[in-house]
């Protein structure tokens, strides 16, 4: 992986989560990946849903964005996600997800995403509904918060 293909440490979320894009491959299907630790448990010990979902959003953002920008940065917004949770990730486990377009055309795009552990076993997959973001709305100025 080329440093230009790894996004890391640029949201809040990213960092307090700790997962790394990769932006990079050939395929241009854009991967999430986390190295779980007890900060990732719920109290059953196993992988938070909600961070199996978030990676999988960022994944399948991401591949939503690398069709129309290879920095994989177009900002990308999501209209909707639905996630199956198919194995519990138990213990410390690297995590990697992955999204796949399966459809779409210039305002919105249809992302699969996949879960998957270190040993390749499935743990979630999701369909998502990416939107993406205007170019006149990129820097559009925020309001007074009324």
């Amino acid at each position: 992986m080329a440093a230009g293909d790894v996004i890391e440490n640029e949201t809040g979320t990213q960092r307090l989560i700790g997962y790394v894009l990769d932006v990079g491959q050939p395929d241009k299907r854009a991967r999430c990946a986390l190295s779980v630790t007890d900060h990732h448990l719920n109290r059953h010990n196993v992988l938070h849903g909600g961070i199996a979902t978030t990676m999988l959003d960022s994944a399948m953002g991401a591949t939503a964005s690398l069709s129309v920008d290879p920095s994989g940065r177009t900002p990308f917004l999501t209209v909707s996600l639905t996630t199956q949770f198919i194995a519990a990730a138990t213990g410390q486990s690297e995590l990697i997800a992955t999204g796949q377009i399966v459809g779409g055309g210039r305002a919105l795009m249809f992302v699969d995403g996949e879960l998957r552990d270190g040993s390749d076993r499935l743990i979630a997959t999701a369909k998502g509904v990416f939107k993406r973001v205007p170019a006149d709305k990129l820097d559009a100025p925020k309001g007074d918060g009324r």
